[in-house]
């Protein structure tokens, strides 16, 4: 969407031979175009190729637009704001990627499948690292295919400065005096944090790094080769071949420092890895499999780079053995973590995966259920009923834990399936279950159904944002006015500063209705700190193993991420009961699919129909004399303005969900710090007795309080940005269609050509949607009639 600010760009004495050509797009050949849609059926296939004829065509359609405009002004001293405006949403539109990746996310602890089920859903058995003893992949790993010729690797390496920054507080952690006389602690005294902190330095400065202080480690020289990009690039033939060279860059090394080839040195400098497939006939162009950690990192950016990873996932898996599925705090925490990610960032789907499902001792599981050898004859008549069991058992439990946390329609509850049972091995094997009964095929259909109904919005919202663009070129080739005298625009302006002001009210009355659950919220918070401190530090083993942990979390102000253990955050426990009492208001006020009265999006969408309502009021009124194309310019580009709102909302919501947790770790920093210092014997609970003090100390000032504060100041920020933009963008619109005096119009090209071929796009979406549907119909009736053909080519994937 293109919005006033924009109009800025276009200037007339900067125009070169570079704007008369349409923005750099590398061309398709047809076989690219054939194999990009290989891993769709048949159906799908055919209305994937459709949409994508109906946007390549507007494309062009713009692009000639566009330079024609160019060409009629390129000589001008001046060009006027108006036509400024729209060459820049010509532009703008051309330039629009095609489709925004959908990105899937993998999120489960150590062991439990998360690598497994990739490689299966990529049909490459070991791709990436596996294991059934301990963790594997130690990174973010982001699988996707793309019109590349090879397999293709990028590993992204922490930069010099984010890695002296890391590098800062390993030493810190390692080095502290518990000793009568102050010695290093040895190595089988080092809790987990200091000994993930002590592998890092070995892997990368070799035997005693541990042992060396900052300042010395800076003088030395890595052992790996780091390339001066920080990049990484690893291209092969085969998926096997890339396999073996990506392998020691992801796989969790051990403490086998001999021998270490020069790629696993540098292992605690990697940010994260993309892996990049050749046209791949399971995983469609335009989907992201991610590989994440369950609990973050110890370095500040990657941790970072997690939680963000996690956001832009718009599906999120969580991945849980069968062995583990009925409890754990690992599990639970995961769980809760991609709740949250539905309240801040663009996750509308969450299901849980349970893997290994092929592991059952079949007497046992007899016994269990005391069935004896009756009902069920084989090991796969017990997998398939188990499954069914805990489909049922799951899906219960977690629709009672979505509906606490989201609002009660909320989209991701309206799914049909959100457990999903799954076995890669059997998948590869299939000694007693079928492809289809390991259900990695049903994982991919459900990318694919994702995929292509986006590509059908986007293309949609394209061709009709496209078309209304079109529509305002003919008002630059009319000596007619937009809106003519007749139609009275001071009456028209008045309208929208009415409506403005409604839309204002509204949307205060909608944020409001965040102030009860916010007070409620801070009460709890008050009444339950000192409870929720004792859980986070008190260990029932004591302090043994717990000191470097403790001073990991205050290094990170209140927040450790470790590959091995659960994620502790500070910060987040104590504004757990805050969040609890806000979590169902708050998704309802961001609410996506079918809005409510809370629903912001709805106070939007009231308002432009009542823009549009008026417009057509003074269409018919006013008997304009091209009714369809005049008041259709004006429908559509409120759309485009409106509906480029969702976007920044979406963006802005992360920030004001997460203000109160950062309120709470801003206000703690000092405390953090003076702990972090501490050494010497009895280190453990004088950081404790440090962080209670500061704790008791920013509650009594009123931290809690301030929380509030913050979140409810990020609500009126958004309020003023909404009307802001909207107020700007409209003036901008009506200015438009104003009056623009004699002379503006007779120099521009002449555009009617495509005038008329963007509505006849236009007119086909319906066509396009109809066939697609028709086709789906069709296919699912054969595959009624013919099980055996589920697959998208009718042969084993």
């Amino acid at each position: 969407m293109a919005e006033a600010e924009a109009s800025e760009r276009v200037m007339p004495h900067s125009v070169d031979c570079d704007l008369f050509k349409e923005p750099v797009k590398k061309r398709r050949s047809r076989s690219h175009r054939e194999q990009q849609f290989q891993a769709f059926p048949s159906a799908e296939q055919s209305a994937l190729k459709e949409y994508e004829k109906l946007e390549s065509r507007t494309r062009r359609i713009l692009s000639n637009t566009y330079q024609k405009m160019i060409q009629s002004v390129f000589l001008d001293d001046s060009i006027p704001s108006g036509l400024k405006y729209l060459i820049n949403r010509l532009l703008a539109l051309i330039e629009k990627p095609p489709v925004e990746p959908i990105y899937v996310g993998f999120l489960g602890s150590t062991g439990a499948g998360k690598s497994s089920l990739i490689n299966a859903l990529i049909q490459q058995a070991m791709f990436l690292p596996v294991s059934g003893e301990s963790i594997c992949t130690s990174c973010i790993v982001q699988v996707s295919s793309g019109c590349c010729e090879q397999y293709e690797a990028k590993i992204h390496l922490l930069s010099d400065q984010e890695w002296k920054a890391e590098l800062k507080d390993l030493t810190m952690l390692l080095h502290r005096a518990d000793g009568p006389r102050g010695e290093e602690v040895d190595m089988w005294a080092r809790d987990d944090a200091a000994e993930e902190a002590a592998q890092k330095l070995q892997m990368l400065y070799g035997h005693g790094a541990e042992r060396r202080h900052y300042e010395d480690l800076l003088k030395m020289k890595p052992r790996g080769r780091i390339p001066t990009s920080r990049i990484i690039t690893l291209k092969a033939e085969e998926a096997g071949e890339l396999s073996v060279k990506l392998d020691p860059y992801i796989r969790t090394q051990r403490r086998d420092w001999d021998g270490e080839s020069a790629e696993t040195q540098i292992w605690p400098l990697i940010k994260y890895v993309e892996v990049i497939l050749p046209k791949s006939a399971l995983i469609p162009e335009g989907v992201v499999l991610v590989d994440i950690p369950g609990t973050g990192d110890f370095n500040s950016k990657r941790d970072e780079m997690w939680k963000k990873t996690i956001d832009k996932c718009s599906v999120i898996w969580v991945i849980s053995d069968v062995e583990r599925v009925s409890g754990g705090k690992a599990h639970e925490d995961l769980l809760n973590e991609s709740i949250k990610a539905c309240q801040r960032g663009f996750c509308r789907d969450i299901a849980l995966v349970v893997t290994k499902t092929d592991k059952l001792h079949l007497r046992e599981y007899l016994r269990e259920r005391k069935m004896g050898n009756q009902a069920i004859q084989s090991q796969r008549e017990a997998v398939l009923q188990r499954n069914e069991i805990i489909k049922l058992q799951r899906s219960r439990i977690l629709k009672e834990k979505l509906k606490r946390k989201l609002p009660a329609d909320s989209k991701v509850l309206e799914a049909s399936d959100l457990v999903y049972t799954v076995s890669a091995h059997e998948y590869w094997q299939q000694a007693f279950l079928t492809e289809e009964e390991s259900e990695i095929p049903k994982l991919r259909e459900y990318v694919r159904k994702r995929l292509l109904d986006k590509k059908r919005r986007l293309v949609t919202k394209y061709v009709t944002e496209a078309f209304g663009l079109l529509l305002l070129t003919d008002t630059f080739n009319s000596e007619e006015s937009l809106l003519t005298e007749h139609l009275n625009m001071g009456g028209l302006r008045r309208f929208v500063e009415e409506k403005m002001e409604l839309l204002e009210k509204a949307i205060e009355q909608c944020f409001a209705r965040m102030e009860q659950p916010l007070q409620a919220g801070v009460q709890v918070a008050r009444a339950s700190y000192r409870r929720i401190l004792r859980t986070c530090l008190v260990r029932s083993r004591g302090n043994q193993g717990f000191h470097q942990t403790l001073k990991a979390v205050c290094l990170k102000n209140g927040v450790y991420a470790s590959r091995t253990l659960a994620r502790i955050d500070l910060n987040g426990a104590l504004s757990q009961p805050i969040y609890d009492q806000i979590d169902p208001v708050f998704g309802g006020i961001f609410r996506d699919g079918k809005p409510t009265g809370s629903a912001l999006m709805l106070h939007i969408d009231a308002f432009k129909h009542s823009l549009e309502e008026r417009m057509a009021e003074i269409g018919i009124r006013n008997g304009w004399k091209y009714d369809g194309y005049k008041r259709g310019f004006l429908i559509q580009e409120i759309s485009a303005i409106l509906g480029g709102l969702e976007g920044h909302i979406l963006r802005r919501k992360r920030k004001i969900y997460e203000s109160v947790s950062s309120s709470i770790q801003s206000d703690l920093k000092p405390c953090y710090e003076e702990a972090a210092q501490i050494t010497g014997k009895k280190a453990c609970e004088r950081m404790k007795d440090v962080i209670r003090r500061g704790v008791e100390r920013q509650v009594a000032e009123g931290m809690f309080e301030r929380a509030r504060e913050r979140m409810w100041h990020q609500f009126q920020q958004l309020k003023h940005g909404i009307t802001e933009k909207v107020k700007g963008s409209i003036t901008t619109m009506l200015t438009l269609a104003a009056p623009q005096g004699d002379g503006l119009y007779k120099e521009l090209a002449d555009v009617r050509s495509e005038q008329k071929e963007m509505e006849k796009l236009h007119r086909s979406l319906r066509e396009v949607a109809e066939n697609a549907q028709l086709r789906r119909s069709m296919q699912d009736f054969l595959l009624q009639m013919s099980p055996s053909k589920a697959g998208p080519h009718g042969t084993k994937l």
